[in-house]
């Protein structure tokens, strides 16, 4: 894999609780492309990263998603991160009466929890960054 192929996908693990069990599954996500929205008039840029995954292991057997992560400034020391997508279901018939029985929730409980590691992800580096004190800037999942 050239070393651009490398910096534009990474594994990262999906998780859900699920009757106090946690369940995850390994996902190989594609970065598609980066970009800056302009600022409405007197609003901020909004930064978003188009995304896709799908299951390293057994990738039939699960959803992929095309999805826009965005982080836009609330304030000089807030963000919020907030993700806007589609996933696809396999199974056809089967797939889409679990998913209106239950997977549109688990989908979305997902993304949340997702969001949240990355959120908790982005304030353990601005800790690192400021020499281990405590961060002045909040990383908000949406």
């Amino acid at each position: 894999m050239s070393a651009l192929a490398h910096s534009n996908s990474l594994v990262a693990q999906l998780r859900l609780n699920v009757a106090g069990l946690e369940v995850g599954v390994d996902v190989r996500v594609l970065v598609r492309r980066i970009r800056d929205h302009p600022p409405p008039p007197g609003g901020v840029p909004v930064t978003c990263v188009e995304l896709s995954w799908e299951a390293t292991r057994m990738p039939a057997l699960f959803p992929t998603m095309l999805a826009e992560l965005f982080a836009r400034p609330l304030s000089s020391n807030e963000t919020l991160l907030g993700i806007d997508g589609s996933y696809w279901l396999p199974l056809g018939a089967v797939g889409n009466a679990i998913d209106a029985a239950v997977g549109h929730r688990i989908a979305e409980s997902v993304v949340r929890r997702l969001l949240a590691d990355l959120a908790d992800q982005v304030e353990a580096e601005l800790v690192l960054d400021r020499d281990c004190s405590p961060p002045e800037n909040r990383v908000l999942p949406g």
